[in-house]
């Protein structure tokens, strides 16, 4: 490990894949132990590179998409909901799992609408995150909306949802103190931060 303050060398700490196939566990049997109305468990028996073997438990989910919608005034449009695992209410963007058969885009689309009653006219892909990998199959697609027109909400039976807009100052203030915990919320902070300051870069296209 490097000593505070010192200066890496070029390329000596870019990742390389080089040496994975000894990391890779492999499958030897499955099984699904739990079936509910959202969960899907799962509990494998696995073999490392140096034929130890394991048992690796984890959940099976379809994937999800968070939107960070942008407001005409550069406002944030924000959501506060409670979870009930946490037994508090969390600041969110707006998200949720897709539907079999869904595109990622269209669940995008979907879940804004739902949640907020807000369609876009533009969209921007950021990124994918795994939110978490040890434990979850789940991946949770970023995306960007601007151009909003508000609408009616459609919220589920039994979904309580509070809408508020929050400036990126406001956002990051919250963050700072950590006072917001949410993961997706955090990285579409980041992701917005880079794109404002031209560090990153973010492709959009109209609502088809």
């Amino acid at each position: 490990m490097s000593a505070p303050g010192a200066k890496c060398a070029e390329g000596a700490s870019l990742p390389s894949a080089d040496g994975d196939e000894q990391l890779t566990e492999r499958l030897v049997s499955g099984e699904q132990v739990y079936r509910g109305h959202f969960l899907d468990v799962r509990r494998d028996v696995i073999v490392q590179p140096d034929g130890h073997t394991a048992s690796r438990e984890y959940i099976v989910h379809p994937g999800a998409v968070m939107v960070v919608p942008l407001l005409d005034d550069g406002c944030l449009l924000m959501e506060r909901q409670y979870r009930y695992p946490l037994g508090r209410v969390i600041l969110e963007f707006p998200a949720g799992k897709l539907d079999p058969g869904e595109s990622v885009a269209r669940c995008a689309q979907r879940e804004l609408a739902e949640e907020t009653g807000y369609t876009a006219a533009e969209w921007a892909r950021a990124c994918v995150v795994h939110n978490a990998c040890a434990y979850s199959t789940e991946g949770i697609e970023i995306w960007f909306a601007r151009g909003l027109r508000p609408g009616p909400r459609r919220l589920d039976q039994g979904e309580l949802i509070n809408l508020c807009t929050l400036t990126e100052a406001e956002l990051d203030a919250l963050a700072a103190r950590g006072e917001l915990t949410d993961v997706k919320t955090l990285i579409g902070l980041q992701w917005l931060q880079k794109w404002r300051s031209g560090a990153w870069t973010l492709d959009w296209v109209p609502l088809p």
